[in-house]
């Protein structure tokens, strides 16, 4: 896929946004697991070593400090942790992933087919609850985590993950994602396709061809191939003229919201598919109108539970800078930036 931008002027903006983002009080939960696993694309991306001792001595920090209990959310901070020991090999990064995969293999609630509860705390917060954000902060992580450690249960157990979220959240007919699922009531509560939800689901579904070697060998691949395939094909259609996704996709009086587009446009990026080129420049555009000088990502909706109504959704403020924003944000910079090839005449 071939986009159009300024390499210097993209590079510039990955500078402030990494900046920003490092610049924030963002404690170990998933705010800041998003927004470091942000900056360890941007390293990944462009190998500048500023990125890497940033985010080495906030990870640092943060341990000092003391750490949370595990749930599902602060599995998320895993992300940035597989990097560091990767480029570092210190083992004490290694520790802490696999503390986290202790917790996710054998103390996590799970129901069904050994499918992940959606946890923000140690209490039972939503019972039998599938919250598509789970495919990030814990579905994703430990499909990584089973590559890089070349742990063939974990890789397994990640690809049930994304089988069940696949099978509860998306709507066949649709082929968008909702919110959340609730195995008690068998239903999708309030109901409605969340913008990010589906860009959650669609990032991180495009990366399972990037991370797992020879996918095709995996059945559970191709359905997940083919819910992102139909994912895209829906979403392209409800792109609006300034190349934003509502916060509510199909609702034309919720906001353009920020954070759903540079995952949704991430997605579409790293897919590959020539047919989305024109919808992932758009959204590559989009994004970076939404960038502050600062390097804040701006029109970013706030923490979001599964609201009521419609309401609900629309009225989620968007007016500060959220870590999610910023690793979101990231990830789609980084991928238009890969994109190329370091080809300047794409640029």
């Amino acid at each position: 896929m071939i986009l159009e931008y300024n390499a210097d002027k993209l590079l510039e903006q990955i500078d402030h946004v990494v900046a920003k983002t490092l610049d924030m009080d963002l404690t170990w939960d998933w705010p800041c697991g998003v927004a470091y696993y942000g900056i360890a694309r941007a390293y990944e991306a462009t190998k500048k070593a500023d990125y890497l001792e940033g985010l080495r001595a906030g990870v640092d920090e943060r341990i000092k400090l003391g750490l949370p209990a595990w749930t599902v959310n602060t599995c998320a901070m895993g992300h940035c942790l597989l990097t560091l020991y990767a480029c570092t090999e210190e083992k004490r990064y290694l520790e802490l992933v696999h503390s986290k995969l202790d917790y996710l293999r054998n103390k996590a609630i799970r129901f069904g087919d050994g499918v992940l509860q959606h946890t923000v705390s140690t209490a039972n917060d939503f019972p039998e609850q599938a919250w598509a954000d789970t495919l990030f902060m814990a579905g994703y992580f430990m499909l990584r985590a089973g590559v890089q450690l070349e742990d063939e249960a974990l890789v397994n157990d990640a690809l049930n993950q994304y089988y069940w979220h696949v099978e509860y959240l998306q709507d066949h007919d649709a082929s968008l994602w909702y919110h959340a699922y609730n195995n008690v009531e068998k239903g999708h509560m309030s109901g409605f396709f969340w913008g990010r939800a589906n860009a959650w689901a669609a990032y991180t579904m495009s990366r399972v061809r990037m991370v797992l070697p020879q996918p095709y060998l995996y059945p559970p691949y191709m359905h997940v191939d083919c819910s992102l395939r139909d994912q895209l094909a829906a979403l392209k259609k409800l792109q609006r003229d300034d190349g934003l996704w509502g916060t509510l996709l199909n609702d034309g009086e919720s906001y353009g919201e920020v954070s759903a587009t540079a995952g949704i446009g991430a997605a579409m990026i790293v897919n590959n598919n020539p047919l989305h080129t024109g919808y992932a420049q758009k959204a590559l555009d989009g994004v970076l109108d939404n960038i502050a000088p600062d390097g804040r990502v701006m029109n970013v909706s706030g923490g979001t539970a599964v609201m009521r109504d419609k309401d609900g959704y629309r009225s989620i403020p968007k007016v500060w800078a959220q870590g999610w924003g910023q690793g979101l944000a990231l990830a789609q910079l980084t991928a238009a930036l890969e994109s190329s090839g370091g080809d300047e005449k794409a640029r």
